[in-house]
């Protein structure tokens, strides 16, 4: 029998990914568990294995395409025997007496194959408002309240015929082409680039972001490093400053727990996390990823530094798994290893607060009342103001200088 496969669930709130690579053809043998294509999800790519053993009969998605939770991947024809087909007669007194199909989001009418909640639906139904016609935002596509009050509120599209509804546009590949200024090229929104892009525009519609600036003299930081960089390369480790800021945020957040947590919207309250897990902004060829390092109060600098090599090297050859980009209390943007001084870097969701770091620069500095050169080290922390005040985030701020400032500080009060 032929058995239509399709995406699963694969968590986290997922609701579609992009195929990357088929790992099989056309009139190829599988085997139960066999990995049979990479689906890019969520900055991700996940191996998806095949639930029967059988022989592949068609493939229902290019590389490149976007496939939805519930969509039929591939069709396989497994060893299985099938029930003999009854007469067309027989087969239409089956569907007949057949009751409606039930899902966890209600009864689904004969020929509708729209998901919605049963409350979305009794209010386009009130409403008059065709649920085919509406995009729904939930788990799996699931039309949710909110997806019929925007269709609502939304103007009236054009009427058209009904062949026309039917037929899907071609999806866009790479173009190139002229409008009336001169030659463009068209390049499809996908994968890591829409995944930022989403989260992104999450951030500035819920959030309201301030960004604080300040500065921090890094000498000492800087010739500590420069000490210690021999005895971490002896040891296979590449050791950056990153180790370092993210121990003296972890030590400030201690004392500033607002900024180590998150925004229950629907609860209206604020989660303040107990635990220190820092995202680290990762630059790949296909766009930027935040690589996670979980327990940063219970590691050492260089197993700090370790865990960022590793990760950094997997996000980058696109190995990194979702667990390993998942659960951050706070972020860090290192833009200043590009050139880069000061910014306004955008809250990573759910969290509330993300420090950028600058370029390290040789500047004129007062110290014991001298103007000397010292490694000065630009920093830009944005916060979600409905949580935190500015006063406060300052003095988070000045805390972290403190720490960077006097690098012995980290060592003396870590575990």
């Amino acid at each position: 029998m032929v058995f239509d496969f399709k995406l699963p669930d694969l968590g986290e709130g997922i609701t579609e990914g992009d195929v990357v690579k088929w790992r099989v053809k056309e009139g190829d043998s599988v085997e139960e568990h066999q990995v049979i294509l990479e689906v890019e999800t969520d900055k991700a790519i996940v191996e998806v294995p095949s639930p029967k053993k059988g022989k592949v009969v068609r493939r229902n998605k290019s590389e490149g395409e976007t496939v939805k939770v519930g969509e039929t991947l591939l069709q396989i024809e497994t060893e299985e025997k099938a029930e003999e087909k009854a007469p067309e007669k027989k087969v239409a007194q089956e569907e007949r007496a057949r009751p409606p199909s039930v899902s966890v989001v209600g009864t689904m009418p004969e020929g509708e194959e729209v998901l919605a909640s049963p409350k979305a639906r009794a209010m386009a139904r009130k409403a008059g408002i065709d649920l085919s016609t509406v995009t729904g935002t939930g788990p799996g596509g699931i039309v949710t309240e909110d997806d019929v009050k925007a269709a609502q509120a939304a103007p009236k599209p054009e009427a058209r015929p009904a062949e026309a509804k039917k037929e899907e546009m071609p999806e866009r590949k790479e173009e190139k082409g002229a409008d009336r200024f001169g030659p463009i090229e068209r390049i499809p929104l996908k994968g890591v680039r829409r995944s930022i892009a989403k989260n992104l525009i999450t951030t500035m519609r819920t959030a309201a972001f301030v960004t604080g600036m300040d500065e921090a003299d890094v000498t000492e930081l800087w010739d500590l490093r420069q000490r210690e960089r021999k005895v971490a390369r002896e040891k296979g480790i590449h050791l950056t400053f990153m180790p370092f800021f993210m121990k003296a945020i972890q030590h400030a957040l201690v004392s500033h727990p607002y900024l180590n947590g998150s925004v229950d919207e629907k609860g209206e309250e604020i989660i303040l996390k107990k635990y220190y897990n820092i995202g680290v902004a990762v630059e790949t060829p296909d766009g930027l990823m935040v690589s996670v390092v979980k327990d940063v109060d219970k590691k050492t600098i260089l197993e700090l530094a370790a865990e960022l090599q590793e990760l950094s090297k997997k996000a980058r050859d696109r190995k990194i798994t979702l667990e390993e980009l998942k659960g951050s209390t706070f972020t860090i943007s290192n833009y200043g290893s590009y050139g880069g001084i000061f910014a306004t870097p955008i809250i990573n969701q759910p969290d509330i607060a993300i420090l950028g770091t600058g370029k390290i620069k040789d500047k004129p500095w007062i110290k014991s009342g001298q103007i000397v050169i010292r490694k000065v080290l630009p920093l830009s922390l944005t916060f979600d103001h409905r949580v935190v005040d500015g006063a406060e985030s300052a003095v988070f701020l000045s805390k972290v200088i403190r720490y960077l400032e006097d690098p012995a500080m980290i060592f003396i009060e870590s575990a």
